[in-house]
């Protein structure tokens, strides 16, 4: 199927209506090419999340009038929604501020009961920063050992590498579903079955993964899965785990107070089932109705749609960043929605300087990902993520911009 075949699946016109975040203070199109920090909010997402701040707003759990009993169905139907979108379970679903607080929850909770000094974590060389630092914060606490799996020459997770790497020893593997860097997508059934195979559990990120992959934790078999919102079109400051009902039953909470709980005396407390016991005090009430409509507005788009889409606009860019001799292009070639790039004797952060001028909009810096720019020898990349309402409109004003950019600096 040729590119103009594939982005044809996805009226780009008709979606970017839906989105005023795409457009200027003046009107003028904003080429959006950040969506792998934070994704723009369609309207239906800014409606249902106006509507629970408004006239539908209530606390959760607590209140025996009708609007609470109401927003308490709602909030626990976004539960549901979530639980469906990845393939798990409802009473399976945490809600976090977001995956940094998921990975630290497991971390805290499960790390702090089942890891002991000598016990191995696996991650690999492009992880964000958010599955490495809370891993280092366990080693310092109990004394495990942090091992990194190295990368393919293109910039995948070597796999065969991390076959061998592999003992009893190791207890925990955490990897990214996605590189936010590389775009680099792990062949998760076989992470999961070489973890398993060595008897440790395995944790997920899929912050890149969820808003253009397909996910069914049960299919893939994994431990542990977190995700954020905000990458998913959805509100920010929320974010949920998933793990299995077993393992969720077996730890304890890692933060106290109101929710959480069962019975409080001054001499003990029991503590709600999960996952409330991992809820601690009042929870992201407006943001998981957000959600749970971010969710309806992608999956009514489609998943694969999207996947093919952003597939498609991937290899127009790498195909455009090729013909220029003084590019860098990072990462393999079947990267998901990411382009990663440097330019020859310009920073980043001078071209995304410049690209903002004509509102054109990158992420330029390390990516929370430094060890990883060390590997790739380089202090910063250009990246260029998309999203659902992408288009060739974004890659054609990009490539401009470089080109102006490459002018200025002579």
């Amino acid at each position: 199927m040729t590119t103009a075949a594939i982005t044809a699946t996805l009226d780009t016109a008709a979606i970017r209506a839906d989105f005023p975040g795409l457009q200027t203070g003046d009107g003028a199109p904003w080429h959006y090419l950040d969506s792998g920090a934070t994704a723009q909010k369609p309207q239906s997402v800014i409606d249902a999340t106006v509507r629970a701040m408004g006239a539908d707003y209530a606390t959760v759990h607590r209140g025996v009038y009708a609007r609470s009993a109401d927003m308490t169905t709602a909030f626990e139907a976004a539960r549901r929604r979530v639980a469906s979108f990845i393939g798990g379970a409802e009473a399976e679903i945490v809600f976090t501020r977001g995956a940094t607080e998921a990975i630290n929850l497991v971390a805290h909770s499960w790390g702090n009961t089942h890891l002991r000094a000598g016990d191995r974590i696996l991650i690999s060389t492009l992880e964000h920063h958010s599955n490495i630092v809370p891993w280092q914060l366990l080693r310092d606490r109990v004394g495990v050992e942090i091992d990194v799996c190295p990368l393919t020459a293109d910039g995948q997770i070597d796999l065969d590498a991390a076959e061998r790497m592999l003992t009893p020893a190791h207890k925990l593997v955490a990897l990214a579903h996605v590189s936010n860097v590389l775009g680099s997508v792990l062949d998760a059934p076989r992470a999961v079955a070489l973890a398993h195979g060595v008897g440790a559990k395995i944790l997920l990120d899929g912050c890149q993964a969820v808003p253009r992959l397909a996910v069914d934790v049960a299919a893939l078999g994994c431990d542990f899965y977190a995700f954020s919102a905000h990458k998913l079109y959805g509100p920010t400051g929320i974010g949920a785990l998933w793990a299995r009902a077993d393992i969720l039953d077996g730890m304890a909470p890692w933060m106290g107070g109101g929710a959480m709980i069962d019975r409080v005396t001054f001499d003990r407390t029991t503590y709600a089932p999960a996952p409330q016991r991992f809820e601690a005090g009042t929870p992201q009430i407006i943001e998981a109705i957000g959600l749970a409509a971010a969710i309806d507005y992608v999956e009514a788009i489609g998943l694969p749609a999207i996947h093919a889409h952003e597939a498609a606009l991937v290899r127009q860019l790498r195909d455009a960043l090729r013909g220029m001799n003084d590019v860098r292009l990072f990462g393999p070639e079947d990267s998901a929605g990411i382009v990663s790039f440097a330019l020859e004797g310009i920073h980043p952060h001078d071209l995304g300087t410049i690209l903002d001028e004509a509102n054109v909009a990158i992420r330029a810096g390390h990516h929370c990902a430094q060890p990883l720019m060390d590997h790739l020898g380089v202090p910063a990349t250009a990246r260029a993520s998309f999203g659902l309402y992408s288009d060739d409109t974004d890659i054609a004003a990009l490539i401009a911009g470089i080109e102006r950019t490459k002018r200025i600096f002579g």
